[in-house]
């Protein structure tokens, strides 16, 4: 059976992305390694989710296509930088796997959660959620196009449901 993230990954190569940046998250674990391992995608570690923004928008000017991989929780320090995409016109496409939703048991990631769509619908950034494995790749490719054939911002939301049951030991 084929995992989300090899789909996903399947997209990105077909849409043209040639960068992936992103801050280490376990829900995007095998997405990140298969990045790593491609020759096709530069994938870059962030020290937070904003510099992601402004990476992705130098890719553009330099004529590359690039995706933006973080975990909802890391929504809130790219309030500011979301203006950036919308001011300067380049496209922005981020993978957004979701915390403080399904069977979350850390309470600090509960208000992002909870709120990511709104708050990134009011910055000006179209939202799709998807839970279903089976639909992830094609979701992904449906914005994937939207985004880099028409321009503009659009964030995949991976509901929780996706990923491992993340704890802290227990």
């Amino acid at each position: 059976m084929t995992h989300w993230a090899d789909d996903v990954f399947k997209v990105l190569v077909e849409a043209g992305v040639r960068q992936a940046a992103y801050v280490p998250d376990a829900g995007h674990t095998r997405l990140i390694q298969r990045c790593h391992a491609a020759k096709r995608i530069a994938a870059v570690p962030l020290t937070t989710e904003e510099e992601g923004i402004a990476l992705l928008a130098g890719a553009w000017l330099g004529g590359q296509r690039g995706v933006l991989l973080m975990q909802s929780s890391g929504i809130g320090n790219c309030i500011n930088m979301l203006s950036l995409s919308r001011a300067c016109a380049f496209p922005l496409l981020m993978l957004v796997t979701m915390r403080g939703q399904w069977r979350e048991f850390n309470p600090w990631q509960l208000p992002m959660g909870r709120n990511a769509k709104r708050i990134l619908t009011a910055a000006g950034v179209a939202c799709d959620t998807v839970a279903e494995p089976a639909r992830v790749g094609a979701l992904v490719a449906k914005a994937a196009r939207g985004v880099f054939e028409r321009g503009g911002r659009r964030a995949v939301l991976l509901h929780q449901k996706l990923m491992t049951r993340k704890t802290f030991g227990r």
